[in-house]
C-alpha cells in the first residue's frame, strides 16, 4: 500500500513543481480544460484533495455537506494547495487508511481504488496546468505508465459521466504520454 501514498505523493509534487513558477499574471491563463483558467484549475485540484481527508476517515458526502464549497485558495493558493495535500497525505498514510471503505456519489469504493483515482486526476491537472502556464509539461514516466494501465476503464465510466472529456484518438506511434492525455479527452 506505500506504493499507493509515494504515487499520490509524486502526483501532487508534479502540481506543486509548477505552482512554484508562476507568476502573478499567469493565474489568469487559460488551461486545456476550457472552462477553467489557471486559478479555478488549482480551485478544482485543492477541492478535490480537501475531500481526501473526511471521505477516508469515513464521513459521507451528506455528512460533509457543503463545508467544502466555494473558494478554497483564498488570498494564497499555493498554502492552501499545501495546506490540503498535508492533509490528504497524513490520511492516506493513517495506519489501515487504504483498506477502509470511502463513500462516493456512485457508491462506495476502497480507500485505496478512490486514492488511484484521485492520484490519476491529480496527475493530468499537472499537465493542465504546466501547459496552460506555459511551463514544461513533461509528466514523470513512472506515473504515466502507471495511470495507462489504471485510466482506460475508468476514464470510460468517468466520461459516460461528464467528468473528463470523450477520448481523443492518437495514432499508433504516439508517445505514452500522449496516449495517456488521450484517454482523458486531451491533445498535446
Amino acid at each position: 500500500m506505500d506504493e499507493v501514498v509515494a504515487r499520490f505523493q509524486k502526483a501532487v509534487n508534479a502540481v506543486d513543481a509548477s505552482l512554484h513558477q508562476l507568476g502573478p499574471d499567469d493565474w489568469s491563463r487559460p488551461t486545456p480544460c476550457a472552462e477553467w483558467d489557471v486559478r479555478a484549475l488549482v480551485q478544482h485540484v485543492v477541492n478535490e484533495l480537501a475531500w481526501v481527508e473526511p471521505l477516508v476517515q469515513g464521513r459521507t458526502i451528506a455528512e460533509v455537506g457543503d463545508s467544502l464549497d466555494g473558494d478554497l485558495l483564498g488570498d494564497d493558493p499555493v498554502g492552501a494547495f499545501h495546506h490540503h495535500c498535508r492533509a490528504a497525505h497524513a490520511a492516506l498514510e493513517d495506519p489501515g487508511a487504504l483498506t477502509r471503505t470511502v463513500h462516493l456519489s456512485y457508491g462506495d469504493e476502497t480507500a485505496s481504488g478512490y486514492a488511484e483515482q484521485v492520484t490519476g486526476d491529480v496527475l493530468v491537472h499537472a499537465w493542465d496546468l504546466a501547459r496552460g502556464a506555459g511551463l514544461d509539461d513533461e509528466l514523470p514516466a513512472d506515473m504515466v505508465a502507471w495511470a495507462a494501465g489504471w485510466a482506460p476503464e475508468v476514464t470510460r465510466m468517468m466520461a459516460g459521466a461528464g467528468m473528463v472529456g470523450e477520448p481523443v484518438e492518437v495514432g499508433p506511434d504516439a508517445d505514452p504520454q500522449t496516449a495517456l492525455l488521450g484517454l482523458f479527452g486531451r491533445t498535446r
